[in-house]
């Protein structure tokens, strides 16, 4: 039979010629499957899966015509059937992923092979000057991952993309870029990814396990053959032998489950997060930097590399309690002895390696005093390894001092699994390791003394780096929890102490800014030792006591922010400020804080108000000083001396957070951009008015949606001086996989990070503060919130709609994440829904809402003004401007998913006939907003079909589209029976269908994470 991926639906230009190793794969894999379903499932199931897969268009939609058929074939099938069929196809979907993911991989092997190649960049027409800063505004139109993705391996001159070090320092050469301004800005580089796990990952640790060993099978297949025979060298039965392995591999991962059996809880989730830092990130971190190094110094010999830790990772995973009632302080804890488990497990394995290695004799090599002299030391202090080593070593010093390096890393270990389980450490007196710094510092002395005698061992160098990056903590741990969390409890502790003559929570924000900072004056405690409070307040005191033990055990460094979501007032940093200072993380007497406060402003009236709030708090003579580095410092800032800096955080540097996804569900896709735009612009300027700088934290998602798209364009498009070599993001759970699985992918994702944070922030467009556009834009996007909210908040039948025509209940229902579905308001409506299953629901239907709506009608009213004018000017907007061409790129992609058609079917088959009539309103506006939508993208890009720009991207949508279709028709023929037996049960209470509700259910929750797998996203 015919292969799938080739079947006569599909359009004969899908795979360009450049990418013959990638169809070739892709061919292999499918046989692999479809073998697979033989004989596991039948040929009968094999050629339904066919049939199925052709009822779509050239192009991967469906139509009307095809889904009559699709309806009558799918009814046919018994549950067995439907649940093979949903599970076959969302197999397949993950082989898919695992391919294009080792062909992208592949891709960045072949692009630094050809690291010497000439880039050739012309000098930009319009270049504005400042006194520190060069301007460039060359258009950031070439997207890099289509141009990296559709090189040719057969081809002899291939053209290097942006994103890259070897792009970029040949590039600011070329522009004459001051090598100052370089080195200021390398300097103080940080780029800072936050590991989260609150959006919804679907995929199982065990499924993960699978795909690894699918990976590892077929790069031992890539390196026995290639797409016209067997390399050289290779025997003939060493290809077929990896072929059968991946064969025996894929049957293994068709017999597992991939629902989770239970609902993962909080610890599952770090192992889940730390497993990517285990895998890659441990190891590929010090790659990252000898890649900074080695192509800074071919274009700018001169100049010195960042620190090591340029690029740092924090986490959310496990510290982040905002809405999740499973984190608690406790589970804080535990997460920071998991994440020190994990990475002295790590330096112990490197140790034992160096021993093996550094077989250095003193017959044959001179030795330093400081190393013999330690050595004497840590004879006294570790007799046990002396006396079972000293003989074996005795003429092999650096393997005598590592053996004891080894035994105080093992004895660290030890303390810490203690630790772990709250028990008191039976090696307290034990010679060990206190922090990262110690066990530094014994490395840098052996490398010293190898140095010294004319030695270097690059294992060692790795493992510096390595400590010097990621000490005993891993990552940061960010704390986060809601504003009205910390009023509520200081409402509470105020009237068990009958402090005010009136509720807290009663108080005006003048009130309570004028309390707060009067309790904020004084140093008596507020909170007594003993917590007679309701459950919420004692989970609110007892994490910032938490995050003071944790500073005290594992160094300040593990844990120094603490972000406020929905934070809107003033108060609200005030509140935080005044726990912590009942924790004794902040001393009001000299205003001197291990801490640093973050506030989060989501929605879009936050993010307009959010310059006032911080504007009022820096005008604060306790904040302003907080930020300085404490009272003394601020008066030596006046004086213009430099005592001795007495505050552990980063002096005048104010960390805020900017909400993606909230913003969005709550104003739509270009208002909550252009708000985030704006309000990035207005923070840096009264960042600078005070002499402050400003780091601003991304809370992007993985979808579009939530934020999400390619990092490298859209941190070019930031605003202004808003970078200044300083970004934090987050890295959503549903998109680690994607990014961090395999090391040269995970290389290549941070590499273009750091590039694009340097290139921001020394060359930048003078386009965002040309007063004209964003008066253009501030017009789009207002009109474009408009209609979102006409449509979301004022449509009467919504509500209904959302939750009859998505599977959003069901999504509920899926055991994939610790945090609720909802905030704990008890109300099932929109604003009670978080951001992620919101979004997750509408890509589930094909109609992706939050991505688009609202765009169309906007853009229209605009071009109806002056038709021709307009259309050229926003295409000069497209060409020019890099925060419209973000923009406009990311919408066109979500388009590209989108399927009018199979969004119709959901809402005919699984609306109530009493509602279909008003359903299909509702849905008439959404299509004809899409098609609207659609056409003036087009119209914008002078493309004539989306995303021609980026023909890989198009090809990767198009092979998608065309195996969801199927999908979607299963799905809804399962929540439609679903829905059916619940309605029954409830009126009568009898069940009528031949199916359980749970076999129903699991049918149902396969195909939702099918689907996902299928898209590439979730939440």
């Amino acid at each position: 039979m015919g292969s799938l991926l080739y079947s006569s639906s599909q359009t004969a230009d899908i795979y360009p010629v450049s990418e013959l190793f990638l169809r070739h794969r892709l061919q292999v894999v499918e046989e692999l499957w479809e073998s697979v379903l033989r004989q596991e499932c039948g040929q009968n199931m094999v050629e339904l899966l066919r049939q199925l897969r052709d009822l779509c268009s050239p192009e991967g939609q469906a139509t009307n015509d095809q889904a009559s058929s699709a309806v009558k074939l799918i009814e046919q099938l018994n549950i067995n059937e439907a649940i093979r069929a949903a599970r076959a196809f969302a197999l397949y979907f993950q082989l898919i992923n695992i391919i294009e993911q080792e062909y992208e991989q592949r891709q960045q092997l072949s692009r630094y092979e050809a690291e010497t190649e000439e880039i050739e960049s012309e000098r930009p027409a319009n270049v504005n000057y400042s006194s520190n800063q060069r301007e460039d505004d060359a258009p950031v139109s070439k997207g890099i991952a289509a141009e990296f993705l559709r090189k040719n391996y057969v081809e002899k001159a291939p053209v290097k993309p942006k994103g890259t070090f070897a792009a970029l320092f040949p590039y600011l050469f070329k522009l004459n870029v001051p090598p100052q301004q370089i080195q200021r800005l390398i300097a103080h580089l940080d780029v800072r990814l936050v590991f989260t796990a609150h959006p919804t990952e679907i995929v199982r640790h065990t499924i993960r396990d699978k795909q690894r060993q699918v990976v590892q099978l077929l790069q031992k297949l890539d390196a026995l053959e290639n797409h016209s025979g067997t390399t050289p060298g290779a025997y003939p039965w060493e290809a077929a032998d990896v072929r059968e392995q991946l064969l025996e591999e894929i049957r293994l991962w068709w017999r597992t489950d991939e629902l989770h059996q239970f609902k993962p809880t909080v610890l599952d989730e770090v192992d889940y997060a730390l497993h990517y830092f285990q895998e890659v990130l441990f190891d590929g971190i010090p790659q990252l930097y000898k890649r900074f190094k080695h192509t800074l110094s071919n274009t700018f010999p001169w100049l010195e590399p960042p620190s090591k830790n340029f690029c740092s990772f924090g986490s959310w995973v496990g510290s982040d309690r905002d809405g999740n009632p499973s984190v608690t302080p406790e589970i804080t804890w535990q997460t920071a002895c998991y994440q020190r488990k994990m990475v002295l497990g790590r330096y112990i394995q490197s140790v034992k390696n160096l021993i093996e290695l550094l077989s250095v004799s003193m017959h044959w090599s001179d030795v330093l005093p400081d190393l013999l002299e330690s050595l004497e030391a840590d004879q006294s202090q570790l007799s046990e390894v002396y006396d079972a080593l000293a003989l074996r070593y005795r003429q092999e010093p650096y393997r005598l001092k590592l053996a004891y390096v080894l035994k105080r890393l093992e004895n660290t270990r030890d303390r810490n699994l203690a630790l772990y389980n709250r028990e008191t450490p039976t090696n307290q007196d034990s010679p060990l390791y206190r922090s990262g710094a110690d066990f530094l510092a014994e490395l840098r002395m052996i490398q010293r003394n190898l140095t010294e005698t004319g030695l270097s061992c690059r294992e060692l160098e790795n493992l510096i780096c390595q400590v010097e990056i990621f000490g005993f903590n891993l990552t940061q741990l960010d704390i986060r929890q809601e504003s009205s969390r910390h009023a509520d409890a200081l409402n509470e502790i105020l009237e068990y102490l009958q402090l005010l003559p009136q509720p807290y929570n009663d108080l005006s924000e003048e009130q309570r800014v004028a309390w707060l900072t009067g309790e904020l004056q004084t140093r008596r405690p507020l909170i007594p030792a003993e917590l007679p409070f309701s459950e919420k307040t004692n989970d609110v005191i007892e994490t910032f006591r938490v995050v003071r033990s944790l500073q005290q055990e594992f160094g300040l460094n593990i844990c120094q922010t603490y972000i406020i979501s929905m934070c809107r007032d003033v108060s609200d940093v005030l509140e935080v400020l005044l726990l912590a200072k009942e924790a004794r993380l902040f001393d009001p007497a000299i205003a001197v804080g291990t801490i640093q406060v973050v506030p989060l402003f989501e929605t879009v009236e936050d993010l307009q108000r959010s310059r006032s709030v911080m504007r009022n708090l820096f005008e604060l003579p306790l904040y302003s000083a907080l930020l300085a580095g404490g009272y003394e410092q601020t008066k030596a800032d006046n004086e213009n001396s430099s005592p001795p800096a007495s505050s552990p955080l980063t002096p005048n540097l104010q960390e805020v957070m900017l909400g993606y996804s909230d913003s969005n569900k709550d104003s739509g896709f270009l208002s909550s951009n252009w708000e985030i735009h704006k309000a990035q612009k207005s923070l840096q300027q009264i960042a600078e008015n005070y002499n402050l700088n400003l780091r601003i934290f991304h809370g992007r998602g993985g979808s579009v949606g939530r934020g999400g798209g390619p990092a490298y364009e859209a941190i070019l498009a930031q605003p202004g001086h808003s970078i200044n070599g300083r970004i934090k993001i987050t890295e959503q759970g549903e998109v680690l996989a994607s990014k961090y699985s395999l090391l040269d992918l995970a290389l290549y994702h941070m590499e273009t990070i750091t590039t694009a944070v340097i290139q921001a922030s020394l060359l930048r467009t003078g386009f965002d503060d040309i007063e004209p556009w964003n008066e253009i834009m501030e017009e789009l996007a207002a009109r474009s919130r408009q209609h979102y909210r006409a449509l979301i908040y004022e449509q009467p039948d919504f509500v209904d709609f959302f939750h009859e025509v998505t599977p959003i209940e069901e999504i509920s229902q899926l055991q994939i994440s610790s945090r609720p579905a909802r905030r704990p308001s008890g109300k099932k409506d929109l604003s009670s829904l978080r951001a992620i299953p919101w979004v997750f629901s509408w890509t589930q239907t094909r109609i992706l809402l939050p991505s688009w709506y609202g765009v169309g009608t906007a853009l229209q009213e605009f071009l109806n003004e002056e038709p021709e004018e307009h259309l050229k000017l926003l295409r000069y907007f497209y060409v020019k401007w890099p925060f419209f061409k973000m923009v406009i790129s990311k919408a066109e992609m979500t388009l590209a998913k989108v399927d009018m058609q199979m969004a119709h079917h959901y809402v005919q088959e699984l609306s109530k006939p009493e509602d279909k009539l008003r359903f299909a309103k509702v849905f008439d506006q959404i299509a004809s907003e899409f098609y609207l939508t659609r056409d003036l993208v087009l119209k914008i890009t002078d493309h004539n079909r989306l995303l021609d720009g980026d023909p890989v991207l198009q090809r990767s949508v198009q092979l998608r589209n065309g195996t969801i279709v199927p999908l979607g028709f299963i799905q809804v023929s399962l929540l439609k029976r679903l829905r059916q037996s619940q309605n029954t049960t409830a009126t009568s209470g009898v069940i009528h269908s031949r199916y359980s509700k749970g076999e129903l259910l699991r049918g149902a929750l396969l195909t939702i994470n099918g689907i996902a797998a299928g898209m590439r996203n979730t939440g």
